[in-house]
């Protein structure tokens, strides 16, 4: 049996590329008029993290609503004695002040909501000017799960990047086994989900090679996911009766692994199941004729440790059309897997 324990990644020679690189973008940034270009560009392209490739504002900043959580100081112009300073958006989005009651705050800006209060509040005094200011932005808020040291989910109450939100949550986790330092982060593997779809993201280059064109600026809801590297499990996912992993053992096979998941469903498509291999950035694709399989005209596939098997309900016919497809729903598979196996991170957050 072999013992490992955990500490946190960023004393490992691996972040050393990425500090260097921070250091001179920084130098570079001083160095050169920090003048933004007009396209300099949005949060969903990927920037370089210095003062001359800075992107602008984010839409979500440029429109920054509010929500659930969100504490702000209320105040009505002329009138000092009627201060609030601390006033929290409720669960169900609706924040009070004075004989405003129950106004609907999600969704709204500073400046809508003011105007709503205005209306309300005009009922009761002459021409009133109500003041809000955000105190604290609590309803905007990313997801850290997998090997990071503090898993957890982070407020995001500034613009915010990937390299940021990891030291947050004090950096990537490793160990020791057997007198050697192991990577327990499967970087590959690792992915920023963003409305159901990864982000172009290479964390090999990010953070082993110090590649700051990977460092993207993060936005409300994503999720930051680090996979295992001790994970070996083979995910067998689309058509069959019950998606998801399959531990991986001696002579795993497409149909054995497909065959310990439930089988397919009525709706598969048989003749062309795709098996992908290796990192997200550079998978390897195989095509298997499982039907050609089961009427023993062609030998089983074999299977690796981390292989993706995907079963289609349609016809197809380049990998390329299915890849999407597949690493969408590994992905889904892998954040229910783990908050399945992690419920109290998500009941009870690690909020910072």
């Amino acid at each position: 049996m072999h013992f490992f324990w955990i500490r946190s990644g960023f004393r490992r020679k691996g972040w050393l590329p990425v500090l260097i690189a921070l250091c001179l973008s920084m130098i570079e940034s001083l160095a050169q008029d920090t003048t933004l270009p007009e396209n300099a560009g949005s949060t969903n392209s990927l920037q370089v993290f210095s003062g001359v490739n800075a992107p602008t504002r984010g839409a979500w900043q440029k429109h920054l609503t509010l929500g659930p959580g969100d504490i702000l100081a209320f105040s009505l112009f002329g009138y000092p004695d009627l201060t609030r300073p601390q006033v929290v958006v409720g669960p169900d989005g609706r924040v009070s002040y004075l004989q405003a009651m129950n106004i609907l705050a999600t969704g709204l800006t500073v400046d809508e909501l003011r105007a709503k209060f205005d209306e309300e509040l005009s009922k009761y005094y002459r021409a009133p000017r109500t003041i809000i200011v955000p105190q604290a932005i609590r309803s905007k808020k990313i997801y850290l799960l997998g090997k990071v040291v503090n898993k957890g989910v982070y407020y995001l109450d500034r613009p915010l990047t990937v390299i940021e939100a990891v030291a947050q949550a004090q950096g990537l986790e490793a160990g020791f086994l057997q007198s050697g330092t192991v990577e327990l982060a499967d970087l590959p593997r690792s992915f920023v989900l963003r409305d159901g779809k990864r982000l172009p993201v290479d964390f090999e280059r990010l953070f082993l090679q110090g590649d700051l064109s990977q460092n993207v600026f993060l936005e409300p809801e994503d999720y930051l996911y680090f996979p295992s590297t001790l994970d070996n499990a083979i995910y067998v996912l689309g058509e069959v009766a019950s998606p998801g992993p399959v531990p991986i053992s001696p002579q795993m096979s497409a149909i054995k692994a497909i065959t310990s998941r439930g089988g397919f469903t009525p709706r598969a498509y048989r003749s062309r199941v795709l098996v992908v291999r290796g990192s997200f950035n550079q998978p390897k694709t195989f095509v298997l004729d499982t039907a050609a399989v089961l009427a023993g005209q062609v030998t089983d596939f074999q299977l690796e440790p981390k292989d993706i098997v995907y079963i289609s309900q349609r016809p197809w016919s380049k990998a390329l059309e299915l890849m999407d497809l597949a690493a969408r729903a590994y992905l889904n598979a892998m954040l229910v897997t783990w908050t399945g196996e992690n419920i109290r991170l998500i009941d009870d957050p690690l909020i910072k």
